[in-house]
């Protein structure tokens, strides 16, 4: 059993500059900070459609997390997010917690349409603790749609320089 989530993030932006904001490690070190991450490390090798990898290290308080959640998870936890972009317009994602039974696989998907491009990112969550696997998913599911209307702000900004 997994929770899906799909969030859209849109951009008044060209495919293009998106992609190529996507494909930028300063962008990357922003989004880190906007969402609160009290350390992050971003590599990215490649270029689009190369394949192009991306890999983000950080680590996330958890002082708004519900207590039952924090017993499993700690004071903070450690997330590893790893991307493969196979060409502009398509990335695979995978979300893993080290040392946690649980993982985030899905797609980024961006489409134009009038110069405005439309970032789709569709993610299955799963939680392998009996009992508690639903809640700690649903949480996980508003946690990440939270980080990822920060990084739609921080990248409308971006794209406004």
């Amino acid at each position: 059993m997994s929770t899906r989530i799909v969030q859209e993030l849109t951009y008044d932006a060209p495919l293009a500059d998106v992609a190529a904001m996507l494909a930028d490690e300063a962008f990357r070190n922003e989004v880190c900070v906007a969402t609160g991450a009290t350390r992050h490390a971003v590599s990215i090798k490649g270029v689009q459609g190369d394949p192009m990898e991306v890999r983000i290290e950080y680590s996330q308080p958890t002082d708004r997390v519900p207590k039952f959640a924090q017993k499993f998870v700690g004071s903070d936890v450690d997330i590893v997010q790893s991307e493969t972009w196979t060409s502009p317009d398509h990335g695979d994602i995978h979300v893993t917690i080290p040392g946690k039974p649980g993982e985030m696989v899905g797609t980024a998907v961006l489409t134009e349409a009038d110069g405005v491009t439309t970032e789709t990112v569709t993610l299955d969550i799963s939680v392998r603790i009996p009992l508690v696997a639903g809640k700690i998913e649903a949480l996980i599911g508003k946690i990440l749609g939270s980080a990822l209307r920060a990084e739609n702000r921080t990248g409308v900004e971006w794209l406004a320089r």
